[in-house]
């Protein structure tokens, strides 16, 4: 297992399942881009993958009003509309020590124009209660789907 320091934590959990297991919580680094250098050059950063954290970042009223929020600013595309397409964008997205949110990337998109509305409302998304791990607040991987329903 690696160890803290004052490395940036990552975590990642999962808007549908939320387990924190009792048992040592292994990490994995990998590298992220944190800007350019004063040489335009790209600045990265090894960081802390967690699978879990203590306690998970949170949107401003719960889950519910994170669904309220994606149904009121979802525009479903005319054409997709028309054509019948729809599904589930499986987004992911980090949720920072500030409660911004940052990162928004598709894991399983449906079709361009619903990936493409997907990002859109969550990079319309406020400020959550960031997550938290060993009492300090982290950066947490959230996972969330954004459903198109005719």
């Amino acid at each position: 297992m690696n160890k803290i320091n004052s490395k940036i934590i990552i975590g990642i959990t999962c808007a549908l399942c939320y387990a924190f297991s009792a048992m040592d919580i292994q990490a994995q680094t990998c590298r992220v881009t944190s800007g350019r250098t004063s040489g335009g050059a790209k600045a990265y950063l090894e960081v802390f993958e967690y699978d879990y954290v203590s306690e998970k970042p949170s949107f401003p009223g719960g889950d519910t009003e994170l669904i309220s929020f994606i149904n009121k600013n979802r525009q479903y595309p005319k054409e997709a509309y028309k054509k019948g397409i729809q599904g589930r964008v499986t987004c992911a997205f980090v949720v920072n020590t500030d409660g911004t949110v940052s990162h928004i990337s598709i894991l399983k998109g449906v079709e361009q124009s619903l990936n493409k509305e997907a990002m859109r409302i969550l990079e319309k998304m406020p400020e959550w209660k960031p997550g938290k791990h060993d009492g300090h607040a982290v950066p947490v991987r959230v996972i969330w789907s954004v459903p198109f329903r005719k």
